[in-house]
Parts: structure tokens; sequence; C-alpha cells
């Protein structure tokens, strides 16, 4: 039985259980170029980190001038990242053992992500991670994307989970602020290092300010225990 009583996990994905921005970076690229954009760099691409694909593509519409609609751009960006998602995805060694150790102990995971819900099924089949993760939410099955708790409300409900005891890990402010905003508790592994002082990561519980180079399964999972050793034993 698990040490983590009632607690359920939300995972982000991108960024977080993968590292998968760069993909993003290269989809977005060439999205653009195809649409008359030939300098979308990386600085540019990490102004969007956390933001759904499609909010990402409806600004991309608006900043850059571009005619096209954007169902016509989230299909293009969708198709070039999906080819790159089903060869060259990869999660990050310790978030995969905390995937494991959690789903080992029957603790109720899911996945909460701003991406498409065939880009998240590519990524977790690749990693094979998808043995693990089985409830799957995407942002385009719900109302509005982060920082809205929309996402994490929704992958919480699926799991029969009371959003106060569960914990988010998240890479991105807007994550971040959409984990505090539905009431969870979160691990926040800041995927780009200068937003570590972001407000929103502020209210993080555990803020792992080193990013994915400092982040280990076990460090999580024994704040994890802690939680959950408290919601029994309650500071008077």
């Amino acid at each position: 039985m698990s040490t983590l009583g009632d607690i359920s996990v939300i995972f982000d994905l991108d960024g977080t259980v993968v590292d998968s921005e760069p993909n993003y970076y290269e989809a977005g690229r060439l999205t653009l170029a195809e649409y008359g954009v030939p300098d979308f760099t990386w600085a540019d691409h990490e102004t969007y980190v956390g933001i759904s694909t499609q909010e990402t593509v409806a600004d991309w519409k608006r900043r850059y001038a571009l005619t096209a609609p954007v169902e016509e751009l989230l299909a293009v960006k969708n198709r070039h990242y999906l080819e790159l998602a089903r060869t060259s995805a990869r999660a990050y060694p310790e978030m995969r053992r905390l995937v494991e150790r959690l789903a080992s102990e029957g603790v109720p995971l899911a996945v909460a992500s701003g991406s498409s819900p065939e880009a998240i099924g590519a990524i977790l089949a690749r990693t094979g991670l998808d043995a693990h993760l089985r409830t799957v939410v995407s942002a385009d099955e719900v109302a509005r994307g982060k920082p809205a708790p929309d996402v994490f409300l929704e992958a919480a409900r699926r799991i029969g989970a009371d959003p106060a005891h569960c914990v988010v890990l998240e890479d991105a402010a807007p994550g971040a602020a959409a984990a505090h905003a539905a009431g969870m508790r979160c691990i926040a592994v800041p995927y780009v290092a200068a937003q570590a002082d972001a407000p929103e990561f502020a209210t993080a519980g555990l803020l792992v300010r080193g990013g994915q180079d400092a982040f280990t399964a076990r460090a999580a999972y024994d704040w994890l225990a802690k939680q959950a050793r408290a919601s029994f034993c309650p500071e008077r």
C-alpha cells in the first residue's frame, strides 16, 4: 500500500515528464516558415512555454498578421510535431522513476497537458509511459487552457480525486498558476531556469530551482510523503 495516503498526482507533460520543447520549437519554426515568418527563434518560443498549442497559434495569427485560419495553423503545427514526437520523444529519467514508483504503489495518476490528444498519445506511446499514465486530459477538451484551472480540475474529476488532495508537477509558470487556481499543491520544476523567480512559482509547495538537472524522484517522493503525513497530523 502507498505511504502517500489519499494523494493523487497530476503531471504536466511537455517539459515536465518529457523533454519535448525542442520538438515544439522545431514544429513551430517549420510552421511559421511555411507562412512567411522565417526568423522564429528559441527565445520567441520560450514565451509560449506552458501555453496550449491552440492558444499559441492564435497568438501567432495576431502577432505575425497571418491570414490563415487558426484551425489550419493548428493542424500544420500538430502535423510537424507528431512527426518529431513519434521518433524522438524522450522522458526525463528521474521523472520516469517517479512515475513508475507512484504507479507501483497504486497512486492515482493523470496527465493534464496543453497539447492535443494526438500529441499526448504519441509521446506516451513513444516513451512507454502509457502503461502507467492512462488518464489523460488535453486542453483541447476543456473550455480554457492554463493558467485557468480547467484541465487540472477535469483530470481530478476523471480519477475521482478531491482537488485538495491532488499534487501537480509542472515546469511552466502558467501551469503553476493553474494548479494554484485549482486548489492543488504543486511541485514546480522550471523548464526555463531564468523564470524560477516568476510570481506564479511562489505558490508552489516545492520549487526545484535548478530545473530537471536538480530534480530527483526520491526528493519528490519524500516531499509527497511529508504532505501525506501532514494531512493525518495537521498543525494546531
